[in-house]
């Protein structure tokens, strides 16, 4: 008998999730849905249509909503479902995701879009918040708690939570979440500030970039950062933006996310923005910018799950820069970046002429990507020292900043020969 999940796009059913006895998955839109005149996709892979859609693009954009790799495994032990069963897994812990979807069992009273900031929420004390965090260990996103239903990408440990009156607070009941709470990555040195270092330098040199900080509760530091796909009104009523990672728009599987296991190029990212943004020329260079700035922090992880398109209007923007690390300030983690430059993927072997190959072949395309990696360049290199001097003031310090800062002035150098 097959299962049902209904699928909401902030308040509105969508359409419907089934699981057949085989265990394919499928999605169709709902026909009152459709019919209607704000009617939006899920996804650009999934555009709107009355056929439902079959297993292999179904199970990309839904698996996409869930943590990766040995996060995954873990939930799905906690939870007693196995691991390649996104369906179970979402069922449980589906109703507050990234974008704007929720998922419920069939026939449940439609989710709440729209919330007060904090409203339910439970205000957490220092020593719950540091018990939280150790139990995020065995139980990622804290799967089968009463009343917990959240699920969120990415492979590292991670916990979407709400701010009440400057305090950390768990929602519950799907309710509108308002930030991500990471606990440092166990086996690296300094990720917290590490992450706290780059997304700062990226605001600071222009790219869009949530805000971020450092807390502690107990022993035990978390990495804080605002998420960019809702938005609190002045009255603090909470909304949900809708968006979707590169792999769901493009139907690449999340385990196929780096470019050399099939997943998103940096041509067929290009390619997306400029089909379906809603200003694909600003967008494109929005993109090769945050390409230059993960290249020059020594970012070898922006893969497509990476990257996200964010729907503020029917048509989406370029989502803000998030999970920007500095990953070769740490030995144990390749080198080779997760989407190649002009057919390279070592950081060593990529000049001027690889970069040119991602823009147009043209006197004023070349003039503009080399203005822009020019000012990249001495933009990073500069805020970095401005920036580390602004963290130690807020009692923010790591060695790992210095491995960081070394990292930006070696890749700064060898594009500056090139250019």
């Amino acid at each position: 008998m097959s299962q049902i999940l209904d699928v909401y796009l902030r308040d509105t059913k969508a359409g419907e999730l089934v699981r057949d006895d085989d265990g394919t998955l499928a999605f169709a839109y709902a026909s009152d849905y459709l019919a209607s005149k704000d009617a939006q996709a899920i996804s650009v892979s999934m555009p709107l249509q009355e056929e439902p859609y079959a297993d292999r693009i179904v199970q990309a954009y839904f698996a996409g909503l869930l943590p990766d790799e040995s996060a995954r495994q873990r939930l799905a032990r906690a939870l007693g479902v196995s691991e390649s069963n996104s369906f179970g897994l979402l069922e449980v812990i589906g109703g507050e995701c990234a974008g704007a979807l929720t998922l419920m069992p069939a026939g449940q009273p439609s989710p709440n879009a729209l919330t007060w900031a904090g409203q339910q929420a439970q205000p957490l004390s220092q020593n719950r918040l540091a018990e939280i965090l150790a139990l995020l260990r065995s139980r990622p996103l804290l799967g089968g708690m009463l009343g917990v239903r959240l699920s969120l990408a990415g492979a590292q440990d991670k916990l979407a939570v709400c701010m009440v009156d400057g305090h950390v607070a768990l929602a519950t009941n799907g309710q509108p979440t308002t930030h991500i709470l990471k606990p440092h990555i166990e086996g690296l040195a300094g990720t917290i500030e590490n992450e706290v270092f780059c997304m700062r330098l990226a605001k600071k040199v222009g790219l869009m970039a949530p805000g971020v900080s450092k807390g502690r509760a107990g022993k035990t530091d978390y990495y804080l950062i605002e998420r960019y796909d809702r938005t609190i009104d002045s009255a603090g009523l909470v909304s949900r933006v809708h968006q979707e990672d590169f792999c769901q728009a493009l139907g690449i599987a999340p385990q196929f996310k780096y470019e050399d296991e099939g997943g998103p190029s940096v041509q067929q990212s290009l390619a997306l923005l400029g089909n379906h943004a809603r200003a694909p020329a600003a967008e494109t260079i929005a993109f090769l910018r945050m390409l230059m700035f993960h290249f020059l922090i020594g970012n070898a992880d922006a893969h497509g799950k990476n990257y996200a398109l964010l729907y503020r209007t029917n048509a989406p923007d370029l989502a803000p820069v998030y999970d920007a690390l500095c990953t070769a300030a740490y030995p144990s983690i390749t080198k080779r970046l997760a989407m190649s430059i002009g057919q390279r993927n070592l950081p060593d072997t990529i000049h001027l002429k690889h970069w040119r190959t991602l823009v147009p072949d043209t006197a004023p395309a070349q003039r503009l990507l080399r203005q822009e990696m020019l000012a990249m360049t001495q933009s990073v290199l500069s805020a970095s020292e401005e920036l580390a001097r602004e963290l130690r003031d807020e009692s923010i310090d790591h060695p790992i900043i210095r491995k960081i800062q070394k990292v930006i002035r070696k890749r700064a150098e060898h594009l500056a020969h090139s250019l």
